[in-house]
């Protein structure tokens, strides 16, 4: 069986997207004759914690850890709440506060390529003698944190190894690089490193087309597109809510504020007397405060629930209880190649998912194929309007549900399948 070394910065008992992608690869990568060794922190601070996660770490897995210096410990004496906001990715658009616009200059200028750096040279330093241990020759890295790339490079540069970075999202142009207020310096560095690790890796793993063809254009070594997905063990029997709930599972950042779907449920409410008794908005996770005020503006306030954040196996059953799932992905062509990792759960909860998005999303096509929905784009209205009102109808004969294909390609044992051929 061959050895792996997985050098994650996510791990149980994080919570949210991040953790689940390598969590569930390590839980089946023994099935294709793969044996997983982890390298991740030891005392990390993670914006979220969901210890559902840790019964799912496979028996015998060898785990080795190192402590990580981590900055936003010391900048949360100015701020602990928008520290915990920005090291989890939300940030407010407007109406900044001083302390909030200081702290996002220093993350993105001073943190290059992020605030986890200090992690590199003493995990390289540790990891050296661990790769002699356990006679391995191939590791794979996996970001953000894209400093946990550099860690790669480095040991590839003193060893024989073949390393696979995987990108679990895209570095210089995802959208929140434009808000770290960077100055033309700390651009071209990031540009730098993200060159660097693209032309240094043997091996390339990323989870969307566009990404994919983004990264062509800076490297010439073999690119895999390996989605995220999800697990086929999830909890049986779930009655549907009564209500019309519409239900969005994750952190609904600022910039994913679909205000015309906002409009379209405000005209709904008024035009319909039987959808304003039913429609029921519920938010499981984070909710911004710049999305709650638009809410509030469109006069959907009586019509929330906001659960906040659960723990993983509560959320799959939010998902399978809820009459139709929300998807919002910021209206920017940054993001067109941005596929959240609960698409793939909401495919398998047979659920329609409606989602609204930008221009050439590559969520369309996969929804498409799979019949899992519809996806609007963030002008939409009238062709948005008759898709709900057409599902409301369904939902007030009991008979809303989608009629799915293709879905178990994206199951985590598939994938897990398609990583180990690449290995």
């Amino acid at each position: 069986m061959k050895k792996v070394l997985i050098i994650a910065y996510y791990w149980p008992p994080a919570g949210g997207p991040g953790v689940q992608r390598w969590l569930k690869f390590v839980k089946y990568l023994r099935e294709f004759n793969v044996e997983p060794v982890v390298y991740v922190p030891e005392n990390p601070q993670y914006p979220l914690v969901d210890n559902s996660f840790l019964s799912e770490v496979p028996e015998g897995i060898t785990i080795y850890k190192q402590p990580i210096f981590e900055p936003y410990r010391f900048a949360s004496f100015l701020s602990k709440k928008k520290t915990k906001q920005i090291s989890s990715g939300i940030i407010q658009t407007k109406n900044q506060s001083v302390i909030e616009k200081l702290l996002l200059w220093i993350r993105g200028n001073f943190f290059i390529p992020d605030a986890r750096k200090y992690w590199v040279r003493p995990s390289v330093e540790y990891l050296h003698g661990i790769l002699e241990k356990e006679g391995i020759e191939t590791i794979i890295t996996t970001g953000p944190p894209h400093s946990v790339h550099l860690i790669g490079h480095y040991l590839k540069e003193f060893n024989k190894l073949n390393w696979i970075a995987d990108f679990r999202d895209p570095w210089t142009s995802i959208g929140y690089h434009k808000k770290l207020k960077l100055t033309k310096l700390a651009k071209n560095r990031h540009k730098e490193l993200e060159k660097l690790v693209l032309n240094s890796a043997d091996k390339i793993v990323v989870t969307s087309e566009t990404t994919k063809k983004e990264f062509r254009q800076l490297s010439n070594k073999p690119i895999k597109v390996i989605t995220n997905g999800y697990d086929t063990s999830r909890p049986e029997n779930i009655a549907l809510d009564k209500q019309f709930t519409i239900s969005h599972i994750g952190s609904m950042l600022s910039g994913r504020n679909p205000e015309n779907l906002w409009q379209v449920l405000s005209e709904l409410i008024k035009e319909n007397e039987s959808f304003k008794r039913h429609i029921r908005l519920q938010f499981i996770g984070v909710l911004s405060k710049d999305v709650f005020k638009s809410l509030k503006a469109h006069g959907l306030e009586p019509f929330l629930d906001v659960v906040g954040y659960v723990g993983h196996d509560l959320a799959i059953t939010y998902q399978q209880k809820s009459q139709v799932l929300l998807l919002a992905e910021i209206d920017s062509d940054e993001t067109k190649g941005i596929i959240p990792g609960k698409l793939f759960e909401y495919m398998a909860s047979g659920r329609p998912i409606l989602g609204v998005g930008p221009r050439d999303w590559e969520v369309s096509n996969l929804i498409a194929k799979t019949k899992t929905g519809a996806i609007f784009e963030y002008n939409s209205h009238s062709d948005l309007k008759n898709v709900l009102l057409n599902w409301f109808s369904q939902y007030e004969n009991m008979d809303l549900n989608v009629n799915s294909t293709q879905v178990n390609k994206y199951s985590r044992r598939e994938l897990t399948r398609q990583l180990a051929e690449f290995i």
